[in-house]
Parts: structure tokens; sequence; C-alpha cells
């Protein structure tokens, strides 16, 4: 799946507000969507979905367990449940009902996480979710995605929503470039081919697809031609964009806005151990908790930025 963009400098809205917007709308043609959140809806835009249909919107307040429970009770009934909280209080503090109520009985229940990585700035560490993609992945039956912007968000909203499995969805807290159009190509399970490269291949999901475009800019003006795979499935991931990226560019970067251990670059790496070893580097918060701070001032100081990705490509360029 081919597509030829670059970010946009101008932001569009963030992930969850895009999610919220999607929510609704998806519920206008399915009945039988009901979503429960933990007394954040105004801020998982949840409340969106509320205002248009009430009757099929379930506060259950400052409880994660209870919202797992209830979202997985309701499933079993025959509904397809949304849940919704803040990333690293709905995967940390529900895990265990995620595992039984949800992943083992294999229910149609879809999780959203806001407020993921660090980019939420002032919150601070305690609701900065950098583990989510990591433990999400690690249920049985999980589909689990990080989109890059509002357009991805709403492709996989609609995409989440015609399987009848459990699934993770991630979202965050700021506006955020725009990286899709319209036109641009979105399958659940594939990577989206941005731009093309012979040189390096670098992968991202989340806000790093935007900072790994600006970082292939960067290097075209040294010369080098990267391509740029959005891998915003990260389960399953697409094995086959990976082995091609490693077949036809020989280096690899891999950039995520999560922690290293377990997230986007360790699947990666798997894939390209399993078929086509490759020299590779990542671009990921290092085994930390970040901060209280104005998010470009942390992905500066941990690292997260273009410059890093450009650095870690140069790295590999030699």
């Amino acid at each position: 799946m081919a597509a030829t963009v670059t970010a946009d400098p101008k932001l569009g809205k963030s992930v969850r507000e895009a999610f919220g917007i999607a929510l609704a709308k998806l519920g206008e043609s399915r009945p039988d969507v009901v979503v429960v959140d933990g007394d954040v809806h105004n801020s998982t835009r949840t409340d969106l979905f509320e205002k248009k249909f009430p009757n099929r919107f379930f506060n259950v307040g400052i409880a994660e367990s209870d919202l797992v429970g209830i979202a997985g009770g309701l499933a079993s009934c025959g509904k397809a449940a949304w849940a919704s909280s803040f990333a690293t209080f709905i995967i940390c503090n529900a895990y265990d009902q995620l595992r039984m109520s949800v992943s083992y009985p294999c229910l149609d229940v879809k999780i959203v996480g806001t407020h993921a990585g660090i980019s939420i700035g002032e919150d601070g560490a305690s609701q900065m979710g950098i583990e989510d993609v990591s433990l999400a992945c690690s249920l049985p039956n999980f589909t689990v995605v990080v989109p890059a912007d509002e357009i991805s968000t709403h492709h996989a909203v609609q995409a989440l929503a015609k399987i009848k499995t459990p699934a993770y969805l991630r979202a965050g807290r700021p506006n955020v470039p725009l990286v899709y159009t319209e036109k641009t190509p979105y399958e659940l399970g594939k990577a989206t081919k941005l731009r093309d490269g012979k040189d390096i291949t670098l992968i991202a999901n989340g806000i790093m697809v935007a900072a790994a475009l600006d970082a292939a800019d960067q290097l075209a003006a040294k010369g080098k031609q990267a391509r740029v795979l959005d891998t915003h499935t990260v389960k399953p991931l697409d094995e086959a964009a990976i082995l091609a990226a490693a077949r036809d560019t020989g280096r690899i970067v891999v950039a995520e806005e999560h922690l290293l251990h377990g997230g986007l670059g360790s699947v990666v790496a798997m894939s390209v151990a399993q078929q086509h070893p490759v020299p590779m580097r990542f671009v990921g918060l290092k085994d930390t908790f970040a901060e209280s701070g104005k998010p470009e001032e942390l992905l500066k100081k941990y690292g997260l930025t273009a410059a890093d990705i450009v650095r870690e490509a140069q790295a590999l360029l030699g």
C-alpha cells in the first residue's frame, strides 16, 4: 500500500478528539454500540457519544476494573462495547479484568486509552501511559492500533468496529500534524507506506509518524532516501511490509512514543530477526519515567524528535 505524503505543518485535531467524533458517528449506524467510561468522558471525548445517545452511555465512575467488567458483560449480551479512560488507568489498573473478562472469552470489546505517552505534558508521570502498547499486545486475541492523526483515527474506528474480537486503540492528548489525506489508503493490519526510499526505512506510529516524515526530509537533503512506514497496527504486525523494507533498504529505524521494551520496536525486531536480519536502531523512551513539562520540551529531553531519528539513521548509514 503506497502513498507519497509529507506531514502537513498545520496541526489537525488530537487523536482523542478524532476518536470521540468517529465514535459518535459510528453510533448513528450501529444501534448495538454502547460506551462505558470512567468519569473522564469530557477528556476521552466519549461525551460526544453521550450527548447523541445518552441511553447507550454508561459512566461507572473512577473504577476501571468495574468499567472493563461491565463492558465485558455488555459484550457477552450481544452489544458492541467501547470502554474508555486514560491509557495508564484502563490498561494498568484493570489488567486482570482485561485478561479474564475480555481477552480470555474473546469478546467484542474495544478498549480506548487516551492521554497516552509523555506528550500529555504537565499532567506528569502518574498519568502518562508509557507501557500500554506492550501490555495490550500481551493479551491474546487483542488487535492493537496506534493512529497517527485525525484522519487515520476515523479509519481505525470504522475498521475496528467491523471485527468482533477485542482491540486496543491508543489516543494522545495534543493536537497533531495531519499525515493522511482522505485519499491515503488505510487497512487494519497493513502498514501504510507514506514515502518510498532505497537507503533506509523509518518505521513509526502515533505522533512519531510526523517526526519520521520530517526526518526523511532532512535525510533527503543529505542525499539519502528514506522509506517511511506508518505501522499503525502493532498487532497483528504487517510482516510482509517489514520483510520488504528489510530486503529493499537493508537498514531500519523504529520510532515510538513508548518504552522501548515491549513496544513497536520489539515486535518489528522479532519480525526482522525471523525473516531477514538487517542492522536496526530504535528511538523511544528508555528505561525511565518522564516528568511534568511542556510536551515539546519533554519529547526533546527524552529523545523523541525528528532529530533523534536522523541521528540513528545516520549511524546506520555511516
